[in-house]
């Protein structure tokens, strides 16, 4: 009978666990629903970096190859995935100030539930991010030259890499507990956006910055993108560089498997 009884428990501890987390990730969908400021920011950010980058640097740059933009808009899709870091830690250090957090704490429900309802309203805000930027890339002359099955895989990797950093900004969030000290993320995520591949190749940086930019996390996935896309690429040298694919599935599952428990373990011994 023991061995019976303690696999249908930690079922029933697993099913508390997701009923848990989608409700509250329906309720934080539901405040992002209701602000339509937010909305609007948010959908106008990819829109408006599209048109910028695409025709302010699309004017002066050349690739060989291949077509500026179509090389652009992979590096604008990972940037614009990195940049939600900053909205999750933001969405998290609210809810800390405004005391949502500890109430959730103080009620019967899963400890993970907050944590990974988060995690779920972000990656439905990021989907929605990425397909308005892959519309606008179309509307401004990008393609994917690969099959579906590229493309689709293109858009699980992106995906992926902000999954990953949805972990981090939780993290953050947590640490932070602050709307205000959040703002302070901006201009430290800006350079793990632009020390990377997203606008040139690191080649044509300094040596040092090239291989800071080689082996960013971000780099990695815009690589194995543009591979996918069939859009100009940059090449390189070193193991990073020339295993795109591997190194773009390798860094989110590292970034998860080192943020997911530190989030968790975070939230658990927060004070009351």
């Amino acid at each position: 009978m023991t061995t019976i009884a303690i696999p249908r428990t930690m079922a029933a501890r697993l099913r508390w666990a997701i009923h848990d987390g989608l409700t509250v990730a329906r309720r934080d969908l539901t405040h992002w629903i209701r602000s339509a400021e937010e909305i609007l920011g948010g959908l106008l950010f990819p829109m408006l970096s599209v048109v910028l980058f695409g025709y302010v640097f699309g004017s002066a740059m050349v690739v060989p190859g291949g077509d500026y933009r179509e090389f652009l808009l992979p590096g604008l899709f990972g940037m614009t995935m990195v940049f939600g870091l900053v909205i999750t830690a933001n969405a998290i250090a609210i809810d800390s100030a405004r005391g949502v957090t500890d109430r959730f704490r103080s009620m019967p429900m899963a400890s993970s539930a907050v944590v990974s309802g988060r995690s779920v309203a972000d990656m439905v805000r990021a989907t929605l991010d990425l397909t308005v930027l892959v519309l606008c890339g179309l509307a401004v002359g990008w393609r994917p030259h690969g099959s579906f099955a590229e493309t689709m895989a293109a858009i699980g990797l992106l995906l992926l890499l902000r999954f990953a950093l949805i972990w981090i900004g939780i993290y953050i969030g947590l640490l932070l507990r602050t709307p205000e000290s959040t703002a302070a993320l901006f201009p430290l995520v800006l350079p793990f956006a632009m020390i990377a591949n997203t606008f040139v190749a690191p080649a044509l940086m300094p040596t040092w910055l090239g291989h800071v930019a080689e082996w960013n996390p971000m780099s990695a996935t815009v690589s194995a993108t543009r591979e996918l896309f069939g859009n100009p690429g940059v090449g390189g040298e070193t193991w990073a560089t020339q295993h795109p694919l591997l190194m773009a599935v390798a860094w989110p599952v590292l970034l998860i498997l080192v943020f997911f428990p530190l989030s968790v373990h975070r939230f658990q011994r927060m004070s009351r």
